[in-house]
């Protein structure tokens, strides 16, 4: 068998929740994903301008793309559509860019006036990321009047909600199952503090029921691309370093992360940031390689939404002479094995829409 279809084939078998099954006959057979996927794309030269967004262009554009999604004839209803009333509401941004490369704060909160129109209580939505410490520089506030949460160091893990996978991390300082030197606990490993477990934040397994995952448009040199899989998989888990160490087995696990149901029944819209765009380096803020995209890109498969930013950015970096990133975000193509969407271009349809 080959190398890569090993991995693939290992790794489907060993990425897995940590819950009982239902029965004994198996893991479910694949959905295929459907026959074309939509991404639609809003795109405004005057949504930014050295760096600083129009938030009134901004919320037109996060109007029509989700009225373009869900059909509905305005903006209350088409979120109404997407999330029902009893629904608790998480908007999983990506702050490790600070202040130039956050989620943009004019989208949020576009977001946000769409729930309320929908009948969801403004303090009832929660945006999160593992750390928020971006969030002050990028002009997020307590006035926004939504919840803005972070994932607290090992108490911010559910001890039942996990995740075990063939690649051994070494625990760190945060980790739900971490024992520091000294501490009472029979360490994990008789030589050094490894699991081969992953625990889910309590944000993601507890908090919230339904999610808009909302990314910037980035690569990453560990795992191709931060976008829509990334997003909600890997700043939610602890032990998370292991699948971000430039290994196609790491990165392949992405995919399989997100197919589980606390990450995959959850999502509702995906919606990625491509105001600014990324070729190089990423999530974090690398202003060097970083152009003003002016886009915004919203669908329900995001594997689609992947699909289309991975290829923008290959052509970025072919101008730029770095070298591609297909290769580490390989995770898209096992997305769509797994049913999760489309990755082949020609099953994908990119529709705009007018201003």
């Amino acid at each position: 068998m080959p190398k890569i279809a090993l991995v693939f084939f290992c790794a489907i078998a060993a990425v897995s929740a940590q819950t009982p099954a239902p029965d004994e006959t198996g893991p479910p057979t694949p959905t295929p994903p459907p026959e074309r996927s939509i991404v639609y794309a809003a795109h405004d030269a005057d949504a930014i301008t050295d760096y600083n967004t129009d938030s009134r262009v901004v919320k037109r554009m996060v109007d029509r793309l989700v009225l373009a999604v869900t059909g509905q004839p305005d903006v209350g209803k088409a979120w109404g559509s997407l999330v029902a009333p009893n629904d608790k509401v998480g908007i999983k941004i990506s702050a490790a860019g600070g202040e130039l490369f956050t989620t943009h704060h004019d989208i949020v909160v576009a977001i946000a006036d769409g729930l309320v129109a929908a009948g969801h209580p403004r303090s009832s939505i929660v945006v999160w990321d593992r750390s928020i410490d971006g969030t002050k520089g990028a002009g997020y506030k307590k006035s926004d009047g939504f919840t803005l949460k972070s994932i607290a160091p090992r108490t911010g893990y559910s001890l039942k909600e996990t995740i075990s996978a063939p690649l051994l991390g070494k625990l760190v300082w945060g980790d739900l199952e971490y024992e520091p030197e000294g501490g009472k606990s029979v360490p994990l490993s008789d030589t050094e503090n490894t699991s081969n477990i992953s625990h889910f934040s309590n944000v993601l397994a507890n908090d919230v029921t339904k999610i808009i995952n909302v990314p910037v448009m980035s690569s990453t040199t560990a795992n191709g691309i931060a976008g829509c899989l990334y997003n909600v998989t890997i700043p939610n888990l602890d032990n998370w370093r292991r699948f971000s160490m430039g290994t196609p087995f790491g990165a392949e696990s992405i995919a399989m992360i997100y197919s589980n149901p606390i990450i995959s029944q959850k999502v509702v819209l995906n919606m990625m940031d491509g105001l600014v765009a990324q070729y190089g380096g990423g999530p974090e803020s690398q202003p060097n390689f970083a152009v003003h995209h002016d886009t915004i890109y919203a669908s329900k498969d995001p594997v689609a939404i992947d699909a289309v930013a991975l290829k923008r950015l290959e052509e970025w970096r072919k101008k730029g002479n770095f070298p591609p990133i297909g290769r580490m975000a390989s995770y898209v193509q096992t997305a769509t094995a797994m049913g999760l969407g489309n990755s082949d271009m020609s099953h994908i349809e990119v529709k705009h829409v007018g201003q």
